[in-house]
């Protein structure tokens, strides 16, 4: 199905809420093998979760980072070419000249490398009682916005902590994205409170499709992930939810329905230029 400006329609995104241990010899064979299974069934762009080849915490990224490209970006670039599809590596903790980041790769069919996200935001929260963590005693922030182009359309990317900062969607969806990839870890406390809401309202505010890919809930992690990957289309609806157990989650992007949204509530244009903006910096 082919749209008018010759972008192809719809295609089948896959989401793999991988269950994450602390082999990643095994992490980096399974998330391989569900790649091609996501394949096999017809996705054309498939994500992993964020941290996907280590267990998430600030006492396992120095432990677990690699350059990239590494061990495990190869992996990545091997089995997008293998399957012929667009990958979205979800994120693994990255070293480079002596800092450490958290950071998402991104391969094309022919196995080359389209983007490389390094999470600008980092998550540093601390509600009483509840939950405290600091990504910044390890992780230094990346400084820059990441799209890349698909046959389909524009992708933008974020990680986790950075789909809290509508600033950031806005950009995207100036800079013509009209799919957000969010690899994201939330807990058992910014979860259930507001995983599902800050998507449906990125995917509203910009009238973009919103996807999120967040590891298996693994109970006895030291971080425990919220699970439920999901995607929100640009009226807000969701569209695909997984629970919190393992699992592929499979959603056909309509494109066609974009434009209609757009065209019928045509915020992009209304907007009222003159009297504010949001600019990218660098």
């Amino acid at each position: 199905m082919r749209a008018a400006s010759g972008a192809m329609a719809s295609f089948r995104l896959a989401l793999i809420q991988l269950h994450v241990s602390a082999v990643k010899s095994d992490n980096l064979q399974r998330a391989c093998g569900l790649v091609r299974e996501a394949s096999a069934k017809g996705a054309k762009v498939v994500a992993l979760p964020e941290c996907f080849n280590s267990p998430y915490g600030t006492q396992y990224f120095k432990e677990y980072a690699e350059k990239i490209p590494g061990e495990s970006t190869q992996k990545l670039s091997e089995v997008a070419k293998e399957c012929n599809i667009y990958l979205i590596g979800g994120s693994i903790p990255e070293e480079d000249g002596g800092k450490l980041y958290n950071t998402c790769t991104v391969f094309g069919p022919d196995g080359a490398m389209l983007a490389k996200h390094r999470k600008v935001h980092l998550f540093d929260i601390n509600v009483p009682g509840k939950i405290q963590f600091k990504e910044s005693e390890t992780l230094s922030p990346g400084n820059s916005f990441s799209m890349f182009d698909t046959p389909y359309c524009k992708v933008g990317l974020g990680i986790c902590y950075d789909m809290r900062f509508a600033e950031m969607a806005q950009i995207y969806g100036q800079k013509g994205c009209q799919l957000l990839i969010y690899p994201g870890a939330f807990n058992l406390t910014t979860g259930p409170a507001h995983w599902e809401l800050l998507q449906r309202g990125r995917a509203v505010d910009n009238q973009v499709y919103v996807a999120t890919i967040s590891p298996a809930r693994d109970e006895k992690a030291s971080y425990v992930a919220w699970g439920h990957s999901t995607v929100v289309n640009p009226w807000g609806e969701v569209i695909a939810k997984a629970g919190a157990e393992e699992t592929v989650v499979y959603t056909d992007i309509d494109l066609k329905k974009l434009a209609e949204i757009r065209q019928q509530i045509p915020i992009l244009s209304q907007k009222r230029c003159d009297l504010y903006g949001v600019e990218m910096k660098k």
